[in-house]
């Protein structure tokens, strides 16, 4: 089986063409944590297998390191953009991609005949509960419909909290310093709150200044990566909802940089980072 690993500011995938290679679906968690795996596979924080669509360009058909379905990775599908691109399978700059029954719209930048870019409509950020999905326990929640710096006692700590899906579940903490925190003790125990119905993507952020935060993510199914788009999106729609950016803000993280706008008028999220292509090859 070929495969191309690709990464967006080291959020890194096993990329695996759909339209020649074909695996049953009933093998493909268990191949998916065989390849991610950094020692014994190829390593990776998950695989995307790019398919054919009749409702989009493409679909991304994304797994989580562990095997389990993800609705949505912005870094991924930036890396679709350039996978299908620089590989012949499109010439059009601007595509449609489908993800768990959702379409995004992707601008290509192209640089010297390959993408090197590229800007995601994220959709508009789903800020009710119900949806996220998040259970509700104060009256303020009840009231408001969203979870906005709520409470959250984790291993018995009070933490404040909001919560945004962007096609897959995020709770922000803003905090004075990340490069410090010990986020594999307290991550997995956010990942797997009873809050939490899907489990949860938890994003631990620094504001820097009104245009400007740092960030850290520990991804369900996965553990720390070095970067999440979707998690940038949130990140982002959390500090304008808490009054502590402005809409376009530069996130800084492990692996690099990503420019998040959220246009409030018409209520939709912009992405904006690399995508770069590691290595190919052919795993028996």
């Amino acid at each position: 089986m070929k495969f191309t690993k690709m990464h967006g500011c080291g959020n890194d995938y096993i990329y695996i063409n759909g339209f020649t290679e074909k695996i049953a679906q009933e093998e493909k968690p268990e191949l998916v944590r065989r390849l991610s795996d950094r020692h014994f596979g190829i390593g990776g924080d998950g695989v995307i297998f790019i398919n054919p669509s009749t409702e989009a360009d493409f679909e991304m058909e994304m797994y989580n390191a562990d095997g389990s379905r993800a609705e949505m990775c912005g870094n991924g599908i930036r890396c679709v953009a350039k996978y299908v691109y620089d590989k012949g399978l499109t010439r059009k700059a601007d595509i449609s991609v489908i993800s768990c029954g959702k379409v995004k719209y992707l601008q290509l930048f192209i640089k010297e005949g390959k993408v090197d870019s590229v800007r995601v409509n994220m959709g508009a950020p789903e800020l009710r509960p119900e949806y996220i999905p998040v259970t509700v326990e104060s009256e303020a929640e009840k009231n408001y419909e969203n979870v906005i710096d709520e409470p959250i006692t984790v291993r018995g700590k009070e933490y404040k909290m909001t919560c945004v899906s962007m096609g897959n579940p995020h709770a922000v903490v803003f905090m004075d310093d990340v490069m410090n925190l010990e986020i594999e003790k307290i991550g997995p125990h956010f990942e797997n709150h009873e809050r939490f119905p899907n489990r949860i993507n938890t994003e631990f952020v620094k504001v820097l200044d009104r245009k400007t935060v740092q960030m850290r993510v520990w991804e369900r199914g996965t553990g720390e990566t070095l970067a999440c788009g979707t998690g940038c999106c949130a990140t982002v729609a959390a500090c304008v909802l808490n009054g502590l950016t402005d809409n376009t803000v530069t996130v800084k993280l492990l692996g690099g940089e990503i420019e998040i706008t959220w246009d409030r008028e018409a209520d939709l999220v912009y992405m904006t980072g690399p995508a770069a292509t590691v290595f190919e090859g052919e795993i028996m």
